[in-house]
């Protein structure tokens, strides 16, 4: 791929050095260099609580304001609405319970069965407590795509809440489309883009809310939210009596975590430099990400080809766009058992729902799941072959083309 270096960018992965083929990536990617330096570079560092007084607290409350600017970049955002926390999770959580203010009995919230837990639990439970009524948009079990959300909204919608891309199957769904339609019947939208974030150029614009984690796409393990500054100045969250008021800090809970908003900043300049040009970041960011995705499709044609054409190999989720990612079973041998040969030929490639319970429950998977195979920019046509290979000696087929 022209543009597109693996060989380049797998160096910069320490843990490759280690020999396994990672196709783990879904449920967090491995670290390049730069990351962990970052981080590191920060704790030894003199910090301070967030200040403009001395040297520590200049350097915290820089950090912080970079970690903004880099998200705002990747996501095409402003600096103003990023807000980080614990997770993904954790955010959603929060904001849920935040929204739920504002709702009334009789209310409707819709919530996609394509969704991860995180994106579906915080908007039932939230809701059970206000006495809105919930209504699921549901997804075809053949190609997994998402049902028309248009019959389900109503006067008294609120808010929808749907993935950018499954964790599990891959889908991409046409979130500016159910953008278009929700903010037509007047209510705000929520995407989950965990899983997306780390494959595609990202302008989070079109949605009300999008949250993400870093540590999908190299950075460390937190949280962020964006939404437009103009509406988290009417959102009033729980909160400590002397903490600010301000957005996007009055979201924030506590002392942020200065290194991983380090790690945070130097994973984005790390997307920023996987090939792409521009003048700015935001332009490198765009470039490098649709080399990324040129890439990593090709490499999943491939490995979705040569898995489909073993015997007793089942492939899951056919959608027009998806990511990355194949979700698979092999006749004879539960998913964990596949995913214990794999390991064993060091294949990194995990059985379960991965925390997808709605749509794994609507594909009849069950709590075993399905073997998932997440590519990332790291791996290359050797890990491929590998996969293809462990799997094609457990169906006992010959060859691996």
């Amino acid at each position: 791929m022209s543009g597109f270096d693996v060989v380049a960018v797998r160096k910069q992965f320490p843990a490759l050095d280690e020999g396994a083929a990672h196709f783990d990536g879904p449920g967090g990617s491995q670290t390049p260099q730069v990351v962990a330096e970052a981080v590191a570079r920060t704790m030894t560092s003199a910090l301070a609580n967030r200040g403009r007084l001395t040297a520590a607290e200049r350097r915290a409350d820089e950090i912080v304001l970079a970690a903004r600017a880099a998200m705002a970049d990747l996501l095409g955002t402003s600096a103003q609405g990023i807000v980080f926390g614990r997770s993904m999770t954790q955010l959603t959580y929060d904001f849920a319970r935040t929204l739920a203010k504002t709702w009334n009995v009789g209310d409707e919230v819709i919530i996609s069965r394509l969704d991860h837990d995180a994106n579906v639990r915080p908007w039932v439970q939230a809701a059970d407590a206000a006495g809105v009524t919930v209504t699921w948009l549901g997804f075809d079990r053949e190609t997994s795509e998402l049902d028309d959300i248009a019959p389900l909204l109503t006067d008294r919608t609120r808010l929808v809440a749907v993935t950018g891309a499954s964790n599990l199957l891959g889908t991409r769904p046409d979130t500016k489309r159910i953008a278009e339609q929700v903010h037509a019947a007047g209510a705000l939208l929520y995407v989950d883009g965990v899983h997306l974030t780390a494959h595609v150029p990202i302008d989070a614009t079109y949605a009300d809310f999008y949250a993400c984690s870093p540590y999908k796409f190299f950075g460390p393990h937190l949280g962020v939210l964006t939404a437009a500054p103009d509406l988290l100045e009417t959102l009033y969250p729980d909160k400590l009596l002397p903490s600010t008021d301000v957005v996007p800090e009055r979201f924030e809970l506590g002392t942020l975590p200065y290194e991983l908003l380090a790690g945070t900043t130097a994973a984005v300049d790390f997307l920023a430099g996987l090939g792409g040009t521009g003048a700015t970041r935001r332009e490198r960011l765009i470039s490098s990400l649709e080399l990324v995705e040129a890439y990593e499709d090709a490499l999943r044609d491939d490995l979705e080809a040569r898995l489909a054409a073993l015997p007793g190999v089942t492939l899951y989720g056919h959608a027009a766009r998806r990511t990355p990612t194949l979700l698979f079973t092999v006749d004879g041998h539960s998913p964990a058992a596949v995913a214990e040969h794999l390991a064993k030929a060091g294949v990194n490639a995990p059985a379960g729902s991965f925390y997808a319970y709605e749509p794994a429950r609507q594909l009849g998977l069950g709590p075993e799941g399905a073997v998932r195979a997440g590519l990332a920019p790291y791996t290359d046509q050797s890990d491929v072959d590998r996969l293809v290979a462990a799997v094609t000696a457990l169906t006992g087929a010959s060859g691996t083309n």
